[in-house]
């Protein structure tokens, strides 16, 4: 849910309010009960840039040493299939 930023046009009195997209705008001031206007700002997208952003990456060191073992465990045991699947079977 977004945050909404209004101003009243008698007193000057600026607020924020957190409020769904859904709503309806407010339309009295809280304080002198003068008509509101919802402020429109310039909108800040969001750039998730660096690290950071995501739960894995802030898991301890401990975690991600067993993480590459066990990776690496995989992909050995991926290779080993794949030598076994590409040998000719012998015929008795």
């Amino acid at each position: 849910m977004p945050t909404y930023e209004y101003e009243c046009k008698k007193c000057g009195y600026r607020f924020e309010l957190f409020q769904s997209m859904t709503d309806k705008p407010k339309k009295r001031c809280p304080k002198c009960k003068g008509p509101l206007r919802r402020l429109f700002g310039t909108g800040s997208g969001i750039i998730f840039k660096g690290s950071g952003f995501y739960a894995t990456d802030y898991r301890s060191k401990e975690y991600q040493d067993k993480f590459k073992k066990d990776k690496e465990k995989q992909k050995t045991h991926e290779d080993k299939s794949k030598d076994k699947e590409s040998k000719p079977k012998e015929n008795k």
